[in-house]
């Protein structure tokens, strides 16, 4: 692989002067019949860090005391939002809400998978895939709403990439807030693929919370009104959980390079990756764009507090193995087989069943599941079931845990 450091890169594209008129924020949008899934799963992601770079920058402005520093901060995040609009216009219009929620759930499925088996840091590999089974739920249980209500196969915006099946079912998901939060990892030891895998899931995680809380209430049905909802929380969960793992020792200004850096990368990984040419142009550009921000950031970074920015980068600021979209349905059968019985006790691991009656997990989730058999996500397969006889799926080949292959009955009481 090519070696690439951002901080070097000779072409990059200042932040002073150069904003985009209003044609220029206006993409043209894919084709939703023929776009690649992993096409529509990039748009996702970098709307979802453009999302966070700019409430970052929102947020370290607020808590900043310095008007010379927050009109940099301003002046970045300017552009940021344009950038955001850049991306956002590539949805089309012709695509619905519950369709752009399959791809929002293969892109939490793949790209969490892909950092799972690349991350060296155990920690940080044990919370992906605890999430990943989570998060392979949800993508089953809307696509038997999608199939319900709109009549169109997931398969069909998924493709053979990303299986669809019940994974650790959505109504043992619900913890206590105590049990979301991780040990954070150290800035001194954790290797670049580590943190920027930290910082790139909880943009991404936190883009799809986001996405349910604002569309949830405006479904046309009450099922599906209540299955965002639901799943919504579930993604507050995750959020809660992949932010933990940052390093909470680091400065505002050193998080602002880090932030500018993930950018860089995964425009370039998304650059690297796509097979549409004019969107793969556009993210070019924009990798461009994040090198001036980068620069900017770490200007600011010695400006202030007296620091080069290769103090974050011990090990060398080269980007390391780009994203590149993928199945991982192999992957993901074996984190099932091994792991779907798991649950969380604060900032440990644990089979569900060694968890006492008077554990946090199970007085929470016996409280927000009162009555069990009315929680929204499994209404959803129940009611698909009474229409069809059987549930939505695409397997390759049968469930690798026995209690959740029946396709007639939806099992409410597995890992809880």
């Amino acid at each position: 692989m090519k070696k690439v450091n951002p901080f070097e890169e000779k072409d990059y594209i200042p932040v002073d002067g150069t904003f985009k008129n209003w044609q220029e924020l206006n993409s043209k949008p894919y084709d939703k019949r023929k776009a690649s899934p992993y096409t529509k799963t990039r748009v996702i992601l970098m709307n979802g860090t453009e999302f966070e770079s700019n409430w970052f920058l929102h947020q370290f402005s607020r808590n900043c005391n310095n008007n010379d520093l927050r009109r940099e901060i301003a002046n970045v995040r300017r552009h940021e939002q344009q950038q955001q609009k850049q991306i956002a216009s590539l949805k089309p219009l012709d695509e619905s809400n519950l369709e752009t929620t399959i791809s929002y759930e293969q892109l939490a499925v793949d790209l969490t998978a892909i950092l799972a088996r690349h991350v060296n840091d155990q920690n940080v590999r044990n919370t992906l895939n605890f999430a990943l089974l989570e998060d392979f739920d949800h993508l089953y249980r809307y696509a038997n709403l999608l199939k319900m209500e709109e009549g169109e196969d997931a398969y069909d915006i998924t493709k053979e990439y990303t299986e669809i099946m019940p994974g650790r079912p959505t109504i043992a998901h619900h913890r206590h807030p105590f049990d979301a939060i991780n040990n954070f990892m150290n800035k001194e030891t954790a290797d670049l693929y580590t943190k920027l895998a930290a910082h790139i899931i909880t943009g991404a995680e936190q883009q799809t919370m986001n996405y349910y809380m604002n569309i949830g209430n405006l479904h046309p049905t009450e099922l599906g009104r209540k299955l965002y909802s639901e799943i919504a929380m579930v993604e507050e969960q995750h959020v809660t959980e992949y932010g933990s793992l940052l390093d909470a020792n680091c400065s505002w200004l050193e998080n602002w390079v880090m932030h500018e850096y993930t950018e860089s990368y995964l425009y370039y990984s998304c650059y690297s990756d796509e097979t549409d040419p004019y969107i793969k142009e556009i993210y070019h550009t924009l990798y461009l764009e994040e090198c001036g921000h980068l620069r900017k950031a770490a200007e600011m970074l010695q400006k202030f507090e007296g620091k080069t920015w290769n103090c974050l980068f011990p090990q060398g600021a080269e980007f390391p193995e780009l994203i590149k979209f993928e199945g991982n349905v192999e992957y993901v059968r074996d984190v099932i087989k091994n792991t779907v019985t798991m649950t969380r006790d604060r900032e440990n691991y644990i089979e569900v069943g060694k968890l006492s009656e008077k554990s946090d997990f199970k007085k929470y989730n016996k409280q927000v599941n009162k009555n069990e058999t009315k929680e929204a996500g499994h209404v959803v397969i129940e009611d698909y079931i009474k229409r069809y006889d059987e549930d939505y799926r695409y397997e390759v080949n049968e469930h690798p845990c026995e209690e959740l292959r029946s396709r007639k009955e939806d099992n409410i009481h597995f890992a809880r």
